[in-house]
């Protein structure tokens, strides 16, 4: 979406900036244990926007409610909303599957299956029924080179993806993600395996994603977060404190709270 003025799809009303996602006074349960209070934030589209704040504090769980993940854990409950594109994730007529589909998800360890390097990729495809070999050739080739792996892996397609190294498992993962074309992607500490330049790989590689998509990241390495975001969240004790402008978040930050967790004064 541009910055122009455009009518929504569920009301027709025209609003000027348009919020991919937005969180309205969400909070979250495990069971009796409250792990988000009150959240409200947007969340823009094709920038990337990072959750930090210390272990515990609501941001992985947040993250994963952004495609209902924790819908898999008995015993969770919410109040509030999440809306993508202004329709509420919690609608009865939103279908979990589809909207994994549009929100993808890379995980804090790279995850790639049993399977080809090949057949990683194109998993969901298949599992859609979609097994045209010419439409399962072009999303290989043009996944891995969104990722760039391509040209690392072009010779060894139907080789086991677990010979690959700990960065291209996780450019692989990102890769099989993005197969389906999502709108969003949600990345839970895709780097905290990785040595500084797998690092940097990915990294640079979000930055380029971001291009297309929509990229959620929790970190816990707030150098990243100062390099790669757009935005950022700081998330404590399950509340939101500020959500602002990288540059003003670590520069200029207006709540003490802030200023104390990226000084070190607190973890």
């Amino acid at each position: 979406m541009s910055d122009e003025a455009t009518a929504s799809p569920i009301t027709g009303v025209f609003t000027l900036n348009p919020r991919m996602i937005e969180v309205r006074d969400f909070s979250f349960w495990y069971g009796a244990k409250q792990a988000i209070f009150n959240v409200a934030m947007n969340i823009p589209e094709r920038k990337v926007t990072a959750f930090i704040g210390p272990s515990g504090c609501g941001k992985s769980t947040l993250l994963r409610n952004l495609n209902r993940m924790n819908d898999l854990i008995d015993g969770v409950r919410h109040e509030g909303d999440i809306l993508l594109d202004g329709q509420s994730l919690y609608d009865p007529s939103v279908e979990v599957i589809s909207l994994r589909k549009r929100v993808g998800m890379v995980f804090q360890k790279s995850n790639p299956f049993p399977k080809s390097i090949y057949e990683n990729v194109v998993f969901s495809l298949r599992v859609a029924g979609r097994n045209k070999r010419s439409e399962l050739d072009e999303v290989v080739e043009t996944s891995l080179r969104h990722v760039a792996l391509w040209d690392e892996v072009k010779d060894r397609l139907h080789e086991s993806a677990y010979g690959l190294s700990g960065g291209q498992m996780q450019r692989l993962c990102i890769a099989r993600a993005i197969a389906n074309r999502p709108q969003i992607l949600l990345m839970d500490e895709p780097c905290s395996a990785l040595d500084p330049i797998a690092t940097l790989k990915i990294e640079e590689l979000m930055s380029q994603l971001k291009e297309e998509y929509t990229i959620v990241i929790v970190t816990h390495n707030m150098q990243q977060a100062r390099r790669i975001a757009d935005d950022t969240a700081y998330f404590l004790l399950g509340k939101l404190i500020e959500h602002a402008p990288t540059s003003d978040i670590f520069t200029n930050p207006q709540r003490i709270e802030t200023e104390r967790y990226i000084s070190g004064q607190m973890g």
